[in-house]
């Protein structure tokens, strides 16, 4: 019986070593990335990316042609309007002013999206440009892997993002009022319509050039639209959004979805 039970610990005993061995042996499960944390620091390097001088002529050129679009759309908004209500005779003199001092009002708060649909159209005929010379700078070898996006593929691309920017803001719209009574309410919808938006619209700009590439985390597109609708709204910083959304979008794509190991360190 004494050897027995002997025989027993020193079993045990094996057992137990064996299971250590293995536990040190074996190969660690990959780390993977938290998707937002990627999309922050795929913006920050897009904020790097700016002052190079290739994206500042870009930056420079889209940026004069989405504020003549800009102006020219919001004139021509208000001039049909204002024909409009010309024509609502019903309105008297005192009304129409009213209601063109209301159409004002409304296009001034208004003008986040409408600034926002001019630099899409824009940033759409000049994302090749933008994406292939971060690419360039940043990743060559996925630079030398990439099918170039014409003018006309960038023109559908952007016009394919205005309609859902139209669309997915008429959907909204609604609530968008309702939520008028809690001052941040429509803000705050407003924003987050347009991250899932924009997080679309950046997403499909850089799979044109990759399409065997595969999309990106859902926690990371959306974080990705979140910064890019939030810069809109930021003065003068929404003059870069553009440009430096499309070149985070580059980054988001082919930054590790792994925290690096020991062995890749090694």
């Amino acid at each position: 019986m004494i050897l027995s039970c002997g025989e027993n610990c020193a079993r045990l005993k094996r057992l137990r070593g064996a299971r250590q061995a293995r536990r040190l042996t074996r190969p660690a499960a990959p780390r993977h990335r938290c998707a937002m944390a990627r999309a922050v620091q795929a913006f920050l390097l897009a904020l790097r990316d700016l002052p190079n001088a290739r994206v500042l002529r870009i930056l420079a050129l889209s940026l004069a042609l989405t504020l003549l679009l800009f102006v020219a759309a919001g004139a021509a908004i208000l001039f049909a309007a204002r024909r409009l209500l010309d024509h609502g005779r019903w309105l008297g003199e005192s009304g129409t002013d009213m209601a063109s001092a209301l159409l004002v009002l409304l296009l001034v708060a208004g003008s986040w999206l409408l600034f926002r649909a001019a630099a899409i159209v824009v940033v759409g005929l000049f994302a090749d440009g933008i994406v292939a010379e971060v690419e360039g700078r940043h990743y060559p070898a996925a630079a030398g892997r990439a099918v170039p996006v014409g003018w006309g593929r960038g023109l559908r691309l952007a016009l394919a993002s205005l309609g859902r920017l139209i669309a997915g803001n008429l959907v909204a719209l609604p609530f968008y009022i309702l939520l008028l009574v809690t001052g941040v309410g429509t803000v705050l919808l407003a924003l987050g319509v347009n991250a899932l938006l924009l997080g679309r619209d950046l997403e499909a700009m850089v799979l044109a050039r990759h399409p065997d590439r595969p999309r990106f985390d859902r926690g990371a597109r959306w974080t990705a639209g979140l910064l890019s609708a939030a810069s809109f709204l930021v003065p003068v910083v929404n003059l870069l959004a553009p440009i430096a959304s499309a070149a985070m979008a580059v980054h988001l794509l082919h930054l590790p979805r792994r925290a690096p190991t020991m062995k890749d360190r090694g």
